[in-house]
């Protein structure tokens, strides 16, 4: 099932160089896919969503990131929420089944998790998560790299309990907008991922409401369905975004190399052998990526048991689609020449683009542990 036609993707398109240039929210964008019912792409048919499985909505996220990678990249978050929602569910863990009505009646979902010099990630937060006599929270803390921090109503965030009897618990829950103590601050001055608009967004004593307070976790690795359905969701629509702008990449390098005449032997650059050998090897690395995708998402969507071998398979794949569009990307840019130099470049604009990669998590050092620990084992305390 396919939602973004080629007009609606069209229509993306051509807005991103805007966006972009203005470091400006992809307004128009989000109203355009909320209006296609792409924000409840992965909500049941059955609670007023379209019913997508989650490998579907990859394929999805593929073609818009082709279009517009920070409107991808950005969407991406609040379709993360509802994946992790529908995981849980499909293993019969209806924890988040609000999640899923809310996404249904309109809401935009948020990730507050980043944190300045926290490389805990999931497993440490240095955000004060303060019991309040009611069972809510009371948040305090700065987290960074919300995406979506104009347009969102559902913030999903965590912190860390230290009063509690059995403290110290990793709390996980969603505070909305209007509920005060949160302020988005205007720091998204990047040079790239610019419609994105990943702002800072600091609490200040943010309450998120007892019925919203949906998991208290050790910190450290955790066997809890919530990690899992997280790392999931996360790192195969992220891969998958990365996947879409190598494949735009790649195209954009085929039509400059048919666009391009050698006035040394007058020919298109095309039939140049070091040409062809350049787009070659970027196909070759591009072409890898999308089987890989399928593979792990329809893993996900058919309830397969990979034991410990998933945090390994996920982080693998995250690794590999960002460092290969950023070779896919490069190879592109060589090609055309110094036209992709220019600010008004398309390629340009995916070169500055691709680089937000690594920034995701796992970031190569995580993901190098990760795979580690999956073949030798932990490293003694």
């Amino acid at each position: 099932m396919s939602i973004l036609d080629h007009d609606l993707l069209a229509r993306i398109h051509d807005r991103a160089a805007g966006y972009d240039r203005d470091n400006a929210f992809f307004t128009e964008d989000l109203e355009e896919l909320g209006a296609a019912g792409y924000l409840r792409a992965l909500v049941p048919v059955e609670l007023g969503g379209l019913g997508l499985s989650l490998l579907e909505l990859a394929h999805e996220q593929v073609r818009l990131a082709a279009a517009a990678p920070a409107t991808a990249l950005a969407v991406n978050m609040h379709l993360v929420w509802t994946g992790i929602a529908k995981t849980l569910r499909d293993r019969g863990d209806d924890s988040l089944e609000f999640v899923l009505h809310e996404a249904a009646a309109g809401e935009i979902f948020a990730f507050a998790i980043s944190e300045a010099g926290n490389d805990l990630v999931l497993f440490g937060s240095n955000t004060d998560a303060r019991p309040q006599s009611d069972g809510s929270y009371a948040f305090t803390g700065t987290k960074i790299f919300t995406s979506l921090s104009p347009a969102w109503t559902r913030l999903g965030l965590f912190g860390l309990d230290t009063r509690s009897a059995d403290a110290p618990k990793l709390v996980h829950a969603f505070v909305t907008r209007d509920a005060g103590g949160v302020t988005t601050v205007d720091d998204w001055d990047t040079i790239g991922m610019r419609a994105s608009q990943s702002n800072s967004t600091r609490l200040d004593g943010a309450v998120a409401r007892a019925d919203r307070v949906f998991r208290r976790l050790d910190p450290g690795p955790n066997a809890d369905p919530l990690i899992f359905a997280i790392f999931a969701n996360f790192e195969i629509l992220v891969s998958a975004v990365y996947i879409g702008i190598g494949q735009r990449a790649l195209e954009l390098a085929v039509a400059s190399a048919r666009g391009r005449t050698s006035a040394r032997t007058g020919t298109t650059k095309d039939l140049d052998p070091n040409t062809r050998w350049k787009i070659a090897d970027a196909a070759l690395a591009q072409d890898a990526l999308l089987p890989q995708l399928d593979a792990l998402a329809a893993d996900v969507d058919e309830l397969v048991d990979r034991g410990t071998q998933w945090f390994r398979a996920l982080v693998g794949l995250k690794s590999r689609a960002t460092r290969a569009a950023r070779y896919v990307v490069d190879q592109s840019v060589a090609v055309a020449g110094g036209a992709a130099f220019s600010s008004s470049s398309e390629l340009g604009r995916l070169y500055r683009d691709v680089l937000a990669g690594g920034f995701h998590p796992s970031n190569e050092d995580s993901a190098h542990a990760t795979v580690a620990t999956a073949l030798l084992g932990p490293l003694p305390e």
